[in-house]
Formats: structure tokens, C-alpha cells, sequence
């Protein structure tokens, strides 16, 4: 089994966020999940959907503003086993190159 997240920690305040993001990212060392950070988002792997839902917890208690908007989007592969890497890995092969843009 596999799930998947789109995870995205929004402080909300005036000042810099960017010491609140650090600290959800780590707060996701604490657990049994694979992730990458963009600079919208960051995509969660478990291998059980009550550890990500913990992860994504942890992340958002990490953040220490006043106010904190938080949005999780799952998807769970329950009779499949495939990875963040074979989604993308697909999608490069129909396209014939990698999944990102050419320009400079």
C-alpha cells in the first residue's frame, strides 16, 4: 500500500515565515515518511495512512504563530505498491522527457 500527501503549513503573520516552515519540515524526521519540499508544498510517501496524517500533525503543531492554515491532500494506493518516483517516472515516459521545463 502507498498514500501520498500534498502537504502545505501556511503561517500566517506578517513576519517572515520562514523559521515557522523549517520547523514543520523537521517535525516530519519524527516520523516514518518519505518527503520533498517545493516551493509550494511538500509531498509526503508512507506506507501507512495513520502515520502520514501523524506527520502532517506534527508539522502543523510545529508552526508557532498565532494562526496556521493547513492543507492535506491524500491519495492512498490500497491495491497497488507504487512510489512518488514510478508517479513520475509514468508521466516522463508518455511525454518522452523529463516532467519540468525546458526554458532558461
Amino acid at each position: 500500500m502507498s498514500v501520498f500527501a500534498l502537504l502545505r503549513v501556511t503561517p500566517v503573520t506578517d513576519d517572515d515565515i520562514t523559521e515557522d516552515v523549517a520547523a514543520a519540515i523537521d517535525a516530519l524526521e519524527e516520523h516514518d515518511v518519505e518527503y520533498e519540499t517545493t516551493p509550494m508544498a511538500t509531498i509526503l510517501e508512507a506506507e501507512d495512512v495513520h502515520e502520514l496524517f501523524a506527520a502532517c500533525a506534527s508539522a502543523h503543531e510545529a508552526v508557532g504563530t498565532a494562526e496556521i492554515q493547513t492543507l492535506v491532500q491524500v491519495e492512498e494506493k490500497r491495491e497497488v505498491d507504487l512510489s512518488t518516483d514510478d508517479k513520475i517516472d509514468a508521466v516522463e515516459s508518455e511525454l518522452g522527457r523529463e516532467a519540468r521545463s525546458t526554458q532558461e
